[in-house]
């Protein structure tokens, strides 16, 4: 049974701006907990409240380490563009990793069935459309690394999203599609220098997209590795030896490219 319980708003503004209207827009945000059976999960909420009436709403996956204030800053980003963003927990409540093992082990008991990871996804995605905010009828999930398997998962598995971003996520399917099921329009952008990522596995999913008749685009950044969007990609990346770092560059064009596709999913 899940449940969403929306607790007391975070904090005041997070980010100022103005609005559609011309109000002072200040991006709000609320910790939200949710439950599958017994087990409690703790997401991040933001909304611009000087924005008037529903808007579409956007879930983000964040990477193998867990939910952490990379996740919440891309959804407070969200909420200053005027969507409703959900940054969810797949996890379960506390679950934080510290080192690549804990994030290896949370990572794979959360992917050990295609019916765990949907449930866990679709447990947050309830919350995010019951939401007072959101239109129900335009969403979108955003993810990075481990989120973005989980994303591409989920339009695999034809969840009822208008889009789905992937950022340097692992592309080998959890569930495949069938002919004409990805109803979701899909977006990747990968860094061509990732290791993780082969150029055997970047064939296949073309190939499987194809197959599925999905409306795809996949870019590949040069020089860029795993991890590219986040700022503390360098230093995890020295700290445990993995091949982990930002580009800049590639952050932000892949974040422009994915504000004209919302802009073009939700007109």
């Amino acid at each position: 049974m899940i449940r969403g319980l929306f607790q007391a708003a975070l904090g005041a503004a997070l980010l100022i701006g103005v609005g559609a209207s011309g109000a002072v827009a200040a991006v709000k945000s609320e910790t939200v907990t949710y439950k599958i059976g017994n087990q409690e999960f703790t997401g991040h909420l933001s909304y611009d409240d000087a924005v008037a009436g529903k808007r579409p709403g956007v879930i983000v996956v964040h990477e193998w380490w867990g939910h952490d204030a990379y996740a919440r800053k891309r959804a407070d980003m969200l909420a200053a563009r005027g969507y409703t963003a959900l940054a969810l927990d797949m996890y379960g409540t506390g679950k934080l990793a510290e080192h690549p093992k804990d994030a290896k082990s949370f990572m794979m008991e959360a992917i050990k069935s295609a019916d765990t990871m949907q449930a866990r996804f679709r447990a947050a995605y309830d919350v995010l459309k019951g939401h007072d905010t959101v239109d129900a009828s335009k969403t979108a999930a955003i993810g990075y690394c481990f989120g973005g398997k989980v994303v591409l998962d989920m339009a695999r598995a034809g969840v009822d999203l208008d889009g789905v971003v992937s950022y340097h996520g692992n592309l080998t399917p959890s569930v495949k599609p069938r002919p004409g099921g990805i109803k979701a329009k899909v977006r990747a952008f990968n860094g061509a220098d990732d290791p993780f990522v082969k150029q055997e596995s970047i064939d296949a999913f073309k190939a499987e997209m194809e197959t599925a008749g999905a409306d795809y685009e996949f870019v590949n950044y040069p020089g860029a590795v795993h991890s590219f969007t986040s700022p503390g990609a360098t230093a995890k990346g020295q700290k445990f030896k993995l091949p982990l770092a930002y580009n800049a560059k590639a952050d932000g064009d892949s974040w422009r490219q994915t504000m004209h596709f919302f802009n073009t999913i939700f007109k």
